[in-house]
């Protein structure tokens, strides 16, 4: 089972829609995936439309120790695709983990057990430092960060997210090693110059950091994002074809170059991978693809 976990410590960067538009497609690969919502503001909770609601989630997961599958794990209406919900309203857990003697591992005990029910666990969290954060980073077989490519946005990383690596390292002494960092650069402008300059000053400043690796995807900012978010739809279903004369690849492209780059292991999958969907009686279909 892959952990994967979303991480930035600066807010607004493409988290969530990253998390579930991944899972989707990973869901549509014929994974099972599993997403869990950390963030105590629950978008991810609320990104797609629920067939079953379990009558828990993370807070009993984490405060309690729920191990019952059935407690806990609320199903999309994308098939294989399975949610811990948020329901942790008044931001309890930071402080009842900062306490709790394993508090920082808990979520790496507590994941094991869902190993024979999913291939892919990914984890949405706060855009803040916090005991949560570094509790999903510590859980993780794999972090992904995804950046705009703003100087701005760059400076927190190295401050916020690239500290945060380092901070953990100490849990090398119990046989942790902290998971390795991907940086995703989010939402880029294809025709703008500026945008551009700045992509590349991103990846010459962090090509040479041991600890991370940029990626070569990059999801450019259309439209297309969060018009499939509103639909409630994994966005490769949403626009699996390039509008004529856009410059910027089709968003099942995109993902599914994302998608090969980070989980190579299951290229075969992605590959596979077409526009078809069924919603509301609706099909949709496209030709294979290679992952890019």
């Amino acid at each position: 089972m892959q952990v994967v976990s979303i991480i930035s410590t600066k807010g607004g960067v493409g988290k969530t829609t990253t998390a579930a538009n991944l899972g989707g497609l990973a869901a549509d690969a014929g994974l099972r995936v599993l997403l869990l919502d950390l963030d105590v503001q629950p978008t991810l909770s609320s990104y797609y439309e629920l067939v079953h609601r379990a009558p828990g989630g993370i807070y009993e997961f984490l405060a309690f120790n729920e191990h019952r599958i059935d407690q806990l794990v609320s199903r999309t209406a994308i098939a294989g695709l399975d949610l811990v919900l948020s329901n942790d309203d008044r931001g309890d857990l930071n402080t009842l983990l900062l306490h709790a003697p394993d508090g920082r591992l808990r979520l790496r005990h507590l994941l094991p057990m869902l190993a024979s029910h999913y291939d892919l666990v990914l984890i949405d969290t706060q855009g803040a430092r916090s005991v949560l954060l570094e509790m999903a980073v510590l859980a993780s077989n794999m972090a992904l960060s995804p950046v705009t490519p703003e100087i701005l946005a760059a400076r927190e990383l190295r401050r916020g997210t690239l500290q945060l690596i380092n901070d953990i390292t100490p849990y090398r002494h119990l046989g942790i090693e902290p998971p390795p960092l991907q940086l995703l650069i989010n939402r880029v402008h294809p025709v703008s110059t500026n945008a551009k300059l700045i992509h590349q000053s991103l990846r010459h400043l962090f090509q040479e950091h041991g600890s991370m690796q940029v990626l070569t995807t990059i999801v450019p900012a259309i439209e297309t994002y969060p018009r499939a978010s509103t639909r409630r739809l994994p966005v490769h279903r949403f626009e699996y074809r390039a509008p004529t004369g856009r410059v910027a690849p089709a968003a099942l492209d995109t993902m599914r170059a994302l998608a090969c780059e980070l989980f190579p292991a299951w290229r075969d999958k992605f590959a596979s991978v077409t526009g078809r969907s069924r919603t509301n009686g609706e099909t949709r279909s496209d030709e294979n693809g290679p992952c890019l």
